[in-house]
């Protein structure tokens, strides 16, 4: 993967560059897939670039809008499943400002997703807030409740370094079926009752913060940030796009002139 400048209005733009027609898409522009649990995926002309999230989370904590991600394969490269590596490389690399005016997103009315018992609320407020609920059939994890107010200085410092994680049932019925061979004890966590197998948590609630770290990464799928709190039970990647698409349909099709396409 490589990430590369670019001007002013470009975008968050990936592009497959090991594909000989090099395709590519423009954050914002709808052009994600709904139909993964758990990843966020880009859709680029039949092809796909896999597990967003993390780095879109660390483009959001930068305050990065226009940049060029240049990908050979179908998914960006897992690192140690947090969003640390990729914040900590732009930043090294160096960040531009930019003489155009930064779009948001400001929430001026209720919005909400429902799946099951699992839900994803907007409300209107000033910056931006999250407040997240989960609830697994896990020792180690249980019942958690987490609130942040969230700038860049506070993800890098208590989101960025949350990794992915799964539960050891979850990841032994992944491997009988010959998925998730990408997943190892160094970029996912295994949660088992007594705790992670093979390390020790960075959080004594790592899995909730990763929550976090998805949910912001997920909504900047939008490609603008968001002003406003969200409020999640039991959410994930599926119920996260979902909203995506219900801020689009409110907020963004409407000034746009209309609808764009969805996928």
């Amino acid at each position: 993967m490589a990430c590369k400048p670019a001007p002013a209005d470009t975008g968050i733009v990936f592009l497959r560059a090991d594909l000989e027609a090099r395709p590519l898409a423009r954050v914002g522009d709808m052009v994600f897939s709904a139909g993964h649990q758990r990843r966020s995926t880009i859709g680029l002309g039949g092809a796909e670039i896999q597990t967003v999230e993390h780095l879109l989370a660390a483009l959001w904590a930068l305050e990065i809008d226009n940049i060029v991600i240049e990908v050979r394969g179908e998914e960006l490269p897992a690192l140690d499943g947090s969003a640390v590596g990729f914040l900590n490389i732009l930043k090294q690399a160096g960040i531009k400002k930019q003489p155009v005016t930064r779009n948001f997103i400001k929430i001026s009315d209720p919005l909400s997703v429902e799946e099951g018992d699992s839900s994803l609320v907007l409300l209107p407020g000033d910056g931006f807030s999250v407040s997240y609920f989960i609830d697994y059939d896990c020792d180690s994890i249980g019942k958690e409740e987490f609130t942040i107010e969230l700038d860049g200085d506070s993800f890098e410092k208590e989101i960025a370094p949350a990794r992915t994680f799964c539960l050891k049932k979850e990841a032994e019925a992944l491997l009988r079926a010959g998925l998730g061979g990408g997943a190892t004890l160094e970029n996912t966590l295994v949660m088992d009752d007594g705790g992670p197998i093979g390390t020790s948590l960075r959080f004594k609630n790592e899995p909730v913060r990763h929550k976090v770290l998805d949910l912001v990464g997920d909504l900047y799928l939008l490609g603008s940030p968001i002003i406003g709190k969200a409020v999640a039970r039991k959410s994930g990647h599926r119920l996260n796009v979902r909203m995506v698409k219900e801020i689009y349909e409110h907020y963004i099709a409407p000034a746009a002139g209309g609808k764009k396409e969805q996928r």
